[in-house]
């Protein structure tokens, strides 16, 4: 599958839908604070997002980490969305949610209906990542690994050793600020969902 080649972004949030689309699929991207959820949502919509950012006050002092983000002034408090066309027909609704302990309430909504989901990985802060993928494997959602790169040397084997994924589960390495990583991303998603339902009908 390709996605659909223009960069051209509507200037509404609610751009119409092409009349032809007939299928609207929901993934969602988990993972840790600040590993860059809604900097991908935000980089590879078609649309303008809609997000829940929210100024960082006193009041998060002692209960959200700020020791990896010190530069971060801004948190989801309920969720990102955005939308990217695959083809005339089908469409992905990205729904970004919040890393924060205190929110992950709301996860499992998130999660209702999904068909599958992208784990966002900062090499820095593995043990962030744990708690997301033990809620999709516990689900049974279908999911990658996105190993955000935030500088500094890694290697996706030791990233995967590290998380001890399933050799199944695609680890891909990505910049969630670049549009064409984000949906390269993407697309490695729709290719393990696809490639799963095959073997599954098969």
């Amino acid at each position: 599958m390709d996605f659909a080649s223009s960069d051209t972004r509507p200037a509404r949030a609610d751009a119409p839908l092409p009349a032809s689309t007939s299928q609207g699929l929901k993934i969602v991207i988990v993972g840790g604070f600040g590993v860059g959820k809604t900097t991908l949502v935000r980089s590879v919509s078609e649309i303008r997002p809609l997000d829940t950012e929210a100024t960082m006050t006193q009041s998060s002092v002692g209960i959200d980490d700020l020791s990896a983000v010190r530069g971060k002034s801004t948190t989801t408090v309920a969720f990102d969305f955005g939308r990217i066309s695959i083809d005339d027909e089908h469409v992905l609704y990205l729904f970004g949610a919040p890393g924060q302990e205190r929110f992950w309430f709301l996860w499992d909504r998130l999660f209702a209906g999904a068909l599958g989901a992208i784990v966002l990985v900062d090499q820095r802060r593995i043990a962030d990542s744990w708690y997301a993928i033990d809620r999709l494997e516990s689900t049974g959602t279908p999911f990658i690994v996105a190993c955000n790169n935030f500088g500094g040397g890694h290697r996706l084997d030791d990233v995967r050793d590290a998380l001890d994924l399933d050799p199944l589960v695609p680890l891909v390495d990505c910049d969630a600020r670049n549009r064409e990583s984000s949906k390269g991303v993407l697309i490695t998603l729709v290719e393990h969902l696809y490639a799963a339902r095959e073997e599954h009908v098969g």
